[in-house]
C-alpha cells in the first residue's frame, strides 16, 4: 500500500477507535470565505454540523431527505442554497440539508471515513476538487455511484469528464470550471504600445518580453506571483496537455518536455524585473487591485477580485491565456474547479441523481449563477445564453464570459492522476536552485526521485 494511504489508515484506526460507542457523529465544521480556487481555504468561523441523521424514507419508497457536502458560503454553499430553492418548488417534501465545510476540514473527514468503512455519516453529495477526484475514484473503489447513465455528457466540457472517468464509468456531475485567462489593464498596455490584438494567442515568451516594455514605459510590473505556489506552473503545463504523471499512475517529471520548459519560463519571470514577488493570497490580489502590476493570469474565478476595485472600471480586458512553445500546446488551459459526487452508500441515491440533474443541466440555473456568483459552469448549453452574450462595462464592453466559455471547450483533457499536489510541493522545493541558474533537468530528476519515494 502507497505510504501515504498507509499514514491514513493508521490516522483513521485512531480515530475509529475513539469513536467507538456514538453512532452520531458530530463535528465542528469551519467555514471559510475565500473564492474557489485550487489554493487552501482560510478557516473563519467555527459552528457545529450534524451530519449524520438517519435518513427518514417517504411511504411511497422515495427519500424525503438529502445531505449535501461543500465548502466556501460564498460560491458553493450559496449556489447549492439557490438550487435547494429551485428543487423545493416541485419537491416541496423532500428535505435538503447543506453542510458547510472548510475545504482541507471536508476532504480530511472524507477520507477518514471512507478508508474506516464508517458510511453511516456520509453525505449523499459531496463536492470534491477536479485535482483529487482520481484520488478518491482509485483509492475507494465503489464509493461513488456509477453515473454513466444518468447525464448526456457530451453536453458538458470534455475535460471536466474525463477527470472523473475511471475503467469508462463516469461517476460525476461537472461543475464550475477553472477556465483560466490573461486579465489585464488596458491602459498600461496601450501606453507601452500595445492594443488587444498584441495580446491574442502569444507564447509565455512574448508575455515576458511584452511585460519587460510594460515595465520599461510605465513603471507598472506586469504580474505578481509568488514563487513558492504552483498554480502558475500548472497552468502552463495543462494548456500543453502535460501532467505530472502519466495515463498509468507514473511519475513524469524527469524527461518532461513541457514540464521543463515550464519550469524555464517560470525561472525567467521569478528573475525577471518585469514581475513583483509576492507572498499568499492577499498580497498577490493586492498587487493588482492598488495598480502596481499589469496582468494576472489564473481561473476564471479570479474575476470578483478583479472587479472589487470598482475605480478601475474599464481599464481591464481579458485575452487568452499564453502557451509553452512545445508540440501540441495551446492558448487555453484551467486552474481549478470542482464537482459534484453522489455516495454510493447514500439510501437517496435517486433523489440525489434527480436534485443534481434538475439544476446542474439547466441552462437557466447557470445563467442565474453566472450572475449571482460568476460561476461560469461547464455545461456547455449554458453559453449560447444571454448572461455569457452581455457585455461587460468593468472589461471595456467586453463580451467576457462569452470568451471564457469559447477557451473551456478548448482546454486539454488530462487526467491529473492521484498526487498533483505531493508533485507540486516537490517540484518547488527544487526551485530556488533553478531559479539561482542550477540544472533544470537535475532538478526534475530529485523532484521526480521525491515523488516515487512518497508514492511507492
Amino acid at each position: 500500500m502507497k505510504k501515504i494511504f498507509t499514514l491514513l489508515l493508521v490516522l483513521t484506526m485512531v480515530l475509529s477507535l475513539a469513536a467507538c460507542g456514538s453512532k452520531k457523529d458530530t463535528t465542528d465544521a469551519d467555514t471559510t470565505d475565500a473564492t474557489t480556487t485550487d489554493t487552501e481555504t482560510t478557516d473563519t468561523e467555527t459552528k457545529d454540523a450534524d451530519t449524520t441523521d438517519e435518513t427518514v424514507e417517504a411511504t411511497d419508497g422515495e427519500a424525503s431527505k438529502i445531505t449535501i457536502w461543500a465548502w466556501d458560503p460564498n460560491f458553493n454553499i450559496a449556489i447549492m442554497e439557490a438550487a435547494k430553492e429551485i428543487y423545493a418548488k416541485d419537491n416541496p417534501d423532500v428535505e435538503i440539508e447543506i453542510v458547510d465545510y472548510a475545504k482541507g476540514d471536508l476532504e480530511q473527514k472524507l477520507h477518514t471515513m471512507l478508508a474506516s468503512g464508517m458510511t453511516d455519516g456520509l453525505p449523499d453529495i459531496v463536492l470534491i476538487e477536479d485535482y483529487n477526484s482520481q484520488k478518491y475514484l482509485q483509492s475507494y473503489p465503489g464509493s461513488f455511484a456509477d453515473l454513466t447513465d444518468k447525464f448526456d455528457y457530451t453536453e458538458f466540457a470534455d475535460y471536466k469528464v474525463g477527470l472523473m472517468t475511471l475503467d469508462s464509468k463516469i461517476y460525476g456531475v461537472p461543475f464550475d470550471s477553472g477556465v483560466s485567462g490573461l486579465f489585464y489593464r488596458s491602459d498600461y498596455l496601450e501606453e507601452a504600445g500595445y492594443s488587444a490584438s498584441d495580446l491574442e494567442n502569444i507564447t509565455w515568451d512574448q508575455f515576458i518580453e511584452i511585460g519587460e516594455k510594460v515595465f520599461e514605459v510605465t513603471g507598472h510590473q506586469m504580474m505578481a506571483t509568488d514563487p513558492n505556489d504552483g498554480g502558475l506552473m500548472r497552468i502552463m503545463l495543462n494548456g500543453a496537455g502535460s501532467w505530472y504523471f502519466d495515463a498509468d499512475g507514473n511519475a513524469t517529471i524527469a524527461n518532461n518536455e513541457a514540464l521543463a520548459e515550464a519550469v524555464r519560463v517560470y525561472r525567467d519571470m521569478v528573475n525577471s524585473p518585469m514581475t513583483k514577488i509576492t507572498s499568499g493570497w492577499g498580497e498577490w490580489v493586492g498587487a493588482i487591485n492598488s495598480g502596481e502590476v499589469a496582468s494576472i493570469t489564473t481561473g476564471v474565478w479570479i474575476t470578483g477580485s478583479v472587479k472589487a476595485e470598482a475605480s478601475q472600471k474599464g481599464l481591464w480586458a481579458v485575452a487568452p491565456t499564453p502557451k509553452l512553445t512545445v508540440s501540441g500546446a495551446v492558448n487555453a488551459s484551467n486552474l481549478g474547479g470542482s464537482s459534484w459526487y453522489v455516495l454510493s452508500s447514500s439510501e437517496n441515491v435517486d433523489t440525489a441523481v434527480d436534485f443534481l440533474n434538475k439544476n446542474f443541466t439547466n441552462s437557466d440555473f447557470y445563467q442565474q449563477i453566472l450572475v449571482d456568483r460568476g460561476a461560469v459552469g461547464s455545461y456547455l448549453p449554458a453559453a449560447s445564453g444571454d448572461a455569457y452574450a452581455n457585455e461587460d462595462e468593468f472589461f471595456g464592453g467586453q463580451v467576457v464570459f462569452g470568451d471564457f466559455a469559447k477557451w473551456m471547450d478548448e482546454i486539454p483533457s488530462l487526467n491529473y492522476g492521484l498526487f498533483t499536489y505531493e508533485a507540486d510541493s516537490a517540484i518547488l522545493s527544487v526551485m530556488p536552485g533553478v531559479y539561482e541558474g542550477g540544472s533544470i533537468e537535475e532538478a526534475m530528476m530529485a523532484a521526480e526521485e521525491q515523488v516515487k519515494n512518497l508514492i511507492n
